[in-house]
């Protein structure tokens, strides 16, 4: 009976210093920041923007799988989620998406506006002097992103919006 217990003992050791090995493994990969693309090690995810004014977008990556879906806004924002090969799994700002073919995208940033209108600013400060309205919809080159404001260029009108009136860019991104 001793050596059982002895035996459970170990067993039950052994386990938890595997438990605790595989938990600090995961700690330190989530601790690494984003994945890296296998294809252009680039980060994934990450945001790219639509270089076409149609482009299919299948359920897999290859052209004999089916088109659910045919963005038709060129410079669109979509967030690159996964790469295979030539293909780029991606999404809209509705969580729609698929496989796009790399030529399809660009790396050139853009964003969408969010909010019903949102005021384009001569600076990021809130009281600030507006230079344009934008409405929602509208897509807009992104420039440089402070902590809470990005700069964006769009119908000829440079500004700053709150990074919280668009989509194509992340709340901890900053951008010089």
């Amino acid at each position: 009976m001793n050596s059982f217990v002895r035996w459970s003992r170990r067993l039950r050791l052994a386990l938890c210093a595997a438990l605790l090995a595989g938990a600090a493994a995961v700690a330190q990969e989530a601790s690494d920041g984003p994945a890296i693309g296998p294809e252009t090690n680039l980060p994934v995810p990450r945001f790219v923007s639509l270089n076409a004014g149609e482009a299919n977008v299948r359920r897999g990556p290859s052209l004999s799988h089916r088109i659910d879906w045919v963005f038709k806004r060129r410079n669109m924002p979509l967030q690159l989620v996964a790469e295979y090969g030539q293909w780029r799994r991606v999404i809209d700002r509705d969580g729609q998406g698929g496989w796009i073919h790399y030529t399809l995208l660009s790396g050139a940033r853009t964003v969408l506006v969010n909010e019903a209108r949102t005021a384009l600013r001569a600076r990021p400060e809130p009281g600030a002097t507006e230079t344009a309205i934008l409405e929602q919809g509208v897509i807009a080159r992104l420039g440089q992103c402070a902590p809470d404001w990005c700069q964006l260029n769009a119908g000829g009108y440079r500004g700053w919006v709150p990074k919280s009136d668009i989509w194509g860019v992340t709340l901890e991104e900053l951008r010089d």
